[in-house]
């Protein structure tokens, strides 16, 4: 099985996570590419049984070019504002013309723990968009917690990101199972 897992970073803690849930999916024996939201192109997502697309949360959905404007303004690297998840879901039509051929997706947002409770998410405006191109997302959209705006990431949510991977691997590995059957 081959995954990707495609997130957007302002100050780390999106990055951090999708890489402990790349290890959640490597350990079940799967091969599995993480790529910088600005660095993966078509030819990345090819073959791929499952993509997993993670972003932060941006006045309650994706980060938009004024959010992140604003995240530079509190300290986040400049070059990460020119382009987001939300730009890049635009592009997975392109990506995937053929409905059928399309992987399984997943979806994953990070989100300062304090308004845990409130709506809205990254996770779930990504989910949404992908659903609405045909896409089908395995697992309900997942948010991991950090402390403030820059992090840290809250305590526990490394194991939770990294048992979410573990988690993605067993959901499509038994869809494939059952389409094999």
């Amino acid at each position: 099985m081959k995954s990707v897992i495609v997130y957007e970073s302002m100050f780390g803690n999106t990055d951090h996570i999708a890489h402990e849930i790349a290890h959640g999916l490597a350990h079940s024996g799967n091969h599995t590419m993480v790529a910088d939201v600005r660095e993966v192109g078509p030819t990345d997502l090819a073959g791929s049984d499952l993509v997993v697309v993670g972003a932060p949360t941006h006045a309650f959905s994706l980060s938009r070019p004024s959010t992140r404007e604003d995240a530079v303004r509190q300290g986040a690297d400049p070059s990460h504002a020119a382009f987001g998840v939300r730009e890049w879901l635009v592009t997975l039509d392109a990506a995937f013309p053929v409905k059928a051929a399309r992987p399984q997706v997943a979806v994953f947002d990070t989100r300062v723990e304090k308004v845990r409770r409130l709506p809205g998410s990254a996770a779930k405006r990504a989910a949404k968009v992908l659903r609405a191109h045909g896409f089908e997302v395995v697992d309900r959209p997942t948010s991991f917690y950090v402390a403030d705006v820059q992090g840290p990431t809250v305590p526990g949510e490394f194991d939770r990101a990294h048992a979410w991977g573990t988690r993605l691997f067993e959901l499509v590995q038994r869809q494939r199972d059952r389409d094999a059957s």
